[in-house]
């Protein structure tokens, strides 16, 4: 049971608000004025301040002038629009959240039910950068570098409030991770952590997945389907490669930022939604409004707090930190005890992993597969560029100079160990093809892997793949 004060000047509204808090268990009282509501704060510091913006004495931010105030008190912004002003005063103020007028019923409930001090979440918080002074991990991601520190201290600023997140970063560099760190971090953590890849969905089905639809409204509709905005109430919703949502669901998805409300395909009926979205892509964000494949608008409402991760190539010690602690990871499901040797350790760091984090986790799997004895030697790592460059330079003769490639080795493309070569006057379409197919074939057919070596979308090399018939 908490104390909360609810400052709200329309007192048909407050006292609407007041019985659902009490409802849930809470005691109450109501100020109607800045000045009444410094007067209650004086009585009793409240642990919920449920505060709208805009009152007979003047703006319900100016009650907020005192950081220490309200220090140890939940603040809940009440706003009749939920606006892109709106959301960055709330992180300002690291508001918990924010309620758009006319107040629901069950987005309020949904609010009060995962109430939790600043001062608990504080602690907690404490305890994770403790766990990363002495681990190197930050909850589930692994790093000690400055850039990853960056990354750290943004997702310990954002996670206690309730503003949108939008991450960007190349593929394989733990934009899922950062999503569900600041999930974990914030009063949604016990509610749903739901993930979406837009770029996996085709674009017949990803709005049925991410709204849901009624039955019968499209043929092969046999039964009612929750979207994920329905599945996830009261939690966090990860839309992923985001850049590759079909423009028309881009602006329902901005209608449900604006308003909080959506409806299932096939129905009328209005639905709220209690979700906090946090957005990703591989894409620079600018290059896709440009290109058409995101909304400028839509940016806006969803690039309100950025994250940008680092290549794996910009991290330094964090790639040694990383290689280790997937292979204890090894250690622990399969047996054993192995170690990187000092030349694979530097073999390690010197390697430019263009596939990132992702492709480091599975370079240690195969390194762990092939190792005979305790020690994981260089000798399945890949080689470094500039070995493979100085081996093609003494085994091929030279060739005519094509823009791109090694001017010595002309023509040629490495790629992890095999080569692919292409002769001046070759079509695009079909140098294309060919880089496509080798670099498939050499990561043995996986698909994310694949995409991650070339810089591409899944969905990108799903389509080349059908083109190809494979």
């Amino acid at each position: 049971m908490g104390h909360a004060l609810i400052v709200e000047d329309d007192e048909d509204s407050a006292r609407m608000i007041a019985a659902l808090v009490v409802r849930e268990g809470h005691t109450v009282v109501c100020a109607h004025s800045i000045g009444a509501a410094r007067r209650l704060i004086a009585m009793q510091r409240p642990d919920l301040l449920l505060l709208d913006l805009h009152l007979p004495d003047g703006s319900g931010f100016d009650l907020l002038s005192d950081p220490d105030i309200l220090a140890d008190t939940v603040l809940v912004l009440m706003t009749g629009q939920a606006s892109l002003e709106t959301s960055l005063r709330a992180l300002r103020l690291r508001a918990a959240d924010y309620l758009v007028k006319p107040i629901n019923p069950q987005h309020l409930k949904s609010l009060l039910s995962r109430l939790v001090a600043p001062s608990q979440l504080r602690a907690e918080l404490a305890e994770v950068q403790e766990q990363w002074r002495k681990t190197g991990r930050f909850g589930d991601l692994i790093g000690r570098s400055p850039p990853m520190q960056r990354v750290h201290r943004q997702m310990s600023r954002v996670a206690g409030t309730a503003v949108t997140v939008f991450i960007q970063g190349e593929s394989g560099t733990g934009k899922e991770l950062v999503a569900r760190g600041v999930h974990d971090l914030s009063r949604r953590r016990d509610q749903p952590f739901l993930a979406v890849n837009c770029a996996a969905l085709s674009a017949h089905l990803i709005e049925s997945e991410i709204f849901g639809h009624e039955r019968g409204s499209f043929t092969g509709a046999e039964r009612e389907h929750r979207g994920f905005f329905e599945r996830a109430h009261g939690g966090t919703l990860f839309l992923d490669e985001v850049t590759e949502m079909p423009l028309e669901l881009q602006a329902k998805l901005l209608r449900v930022l604006e308003s909080g409300t959506f409806m299932r395909g096939g129905s009328a009926q209005v639905l709220q939604t209690d979700v906090r979205i946090i957005a990703a892509t591989n894409r620079d964000a600018g290059e896709a409004v440009t290109r058409g494949k995101l909304r400028e608008d839509l940016l806006y409402r969803l690039n309100v707090f950025p994250i940008a991760l680092p290549p794996l190539s910009e991290r330094g010690e964090d790639i040694q930190l990383i290689a280790e602690s997937f292979l204890q990871d090894l250690h622990r499901a399969d047996g054993g005890a192995r170690c990187f040797s000092p030349a694979a350790l530097v073999r390690l760091g010197a390697y430019h992993w263009p596939g990132n984090v992702r492709e480091l986790r599975n370079v240690v799997q195969r390194t762990w597969v092939m190792a005979m004895g305790s020690e994981v030697t260089e000798e399945w790592l890949p080689p470094l560029g500039g070995a493979q460059l100085s081996r093609r330079r003494e085994a091929v003769p030279p060739r005519a100079t094509m823009t791109g490639f090694d001017e010595t080795v002309p023509g040629v493309l490495e790629l992890g160990g095999s080569e692919v070569v292409v002769e001046i006057g070759t079509q695009l379409a079909e140098v294309e093809r060919r880089v496509i197919l080798a670099t498939y074939e050499s990561c043995g057919r996986n698909k994310e892997r694949t995409a991650a070596m070339l810089g591409i979308s899944m969905k990108t090399l799903y389509n080349r793949l059908k083109e190809y018939r494979l």
